[in-house]
């Protein structure tokens, strides 16, 4: 299955769920698949920063990938950013052989200008190969590289193989409507646009024009249902629903704990057995999860799905 640049919806990040003794947990995959098919999701996004692809062997990564690809019937984007391209190559190459729809790329931390970033783009597609669609990953605030709307243009002129930018700039309205108006002049050809930051924008980003989400909270049935709120004009039911769960969604963006906080409600939901994250990162303490369980208790009041 592909995906392409008029990929529209909600693409969960999945989390890579572990046993509490560090081995992967495949039933629990499975089971995370098969609730975001259930949820209404467009596409599945796996082994990027949310699903600790660092930390995992090169084995279990293709292990994963072929697992998730078997299983799912809705497009699957691989993350494949390594500290150098021989790596990404070969995961590349193998998740597409296995079916995957394509693959993400992140720049490398170390870029500072602009030329560093273009020509780096430059060598990762000649790595991965011209006829591997992939997703443009613009995450600043963690990756520390800062790619400007004409340096986005730039790669995406250069390359037609990129057929999305994954949009987590912050602040990043003003970022997406510049992108929609120079394609809207035709100084920028067309590419799909999903965006991130946990969910925190998604109250007016569609109306900046974004084509969804990908991003890993832990209620991708509620982002499936705002989206479509947004896409039918219902405009204050959307911010209704955004503005119940952005308590959850805040807490889960805290940095650091972030993951523990989404393996934790995934969890919690019973999507996954284990909330366990390969060291080294800390733990929920038992106060952090008694706050999390009191703000599911408040969602809860007004939406079924974080009953638990």
């Amino acid at each position: 299955m592909t995906f392409g640049i008029d990929t529209k919806g909600v693409y969960p990040i999945a989390a890579t769920p572990f046993h509490p003794d560090g081995v992967l947990d495949t039933a629990s995959i499975d089971r995370m698949i098969d609730f975001y098919h259930e949820a209404g999701s467009t596409g599945i996004t796996i082994l990027g920063i949310m699903g600790e692809a660092p930390k995992l062997e090169p084995e279990e990564s293709l292990a994963i990938v072929k697992q998730v690809v078997a299983r799912s019937k809705i497009p699957v984007v691989v993350g494949v950013s390594a500290p150098g391209f021989a790596a990404m190559r070969r995961l590349a190459r193998d998740a597409m052989d296995l079916g995957a729809g394509g693959v993400m790329i992140a720049p490398a931390p170390h870029l500072r200008t602009d030329d560093q970033i273009t020509n780096y783009f430059n060598q990762a597609v000649e790595a991965v190969g011209t006829d591997v669609p992939w997703a443009l990953q613009d995450y600043p605030l963690t990756l520390t590289v800062q790619m400007s709307v004409p340096v986005i243009s730039r790669i995406m002129a250069d390359h037609a193989s990129c057929i999305m930018l994954k949009a987590e700039d912050w602040p990043g309205l003003e970022k997406l409507s510049a992108l929609r108006k120079a394609q809207a002049e035709g100084r920028l050809r067309p590419f799909s646009i999903l965006t991130a930051n946990a969910g925190l924008f998604l109250d007016f980003e569609p109306e900046r024009g974004s084509d969804g989400a990908m991003t890993g909270y832990a209620f991708p049935d509620m982002l499936v249902e705002l989206d479509a709120l947004h896409r039918k004009g219902e405009r204050d039911a959307a911010h209704d629903l955004f503005d119940l769960h952005l308590p959850l969604i805040r807490y889960e963006q805290q940095p650091v704990v972030g993951l523990a906080v989404r393996k934790h409600v995934l969890m919690r939901r019973g999507i996954i057995s284990s909330d366990t994250q390969r060291k080294p990162w800390p733990a929920l303490s038992a106060t952090a999860r008694e706050e999390v369980d009191y703000l599911l208790s408040r969602i809860a009041r007004k939406d079924p799905r974080a009953a638990i």
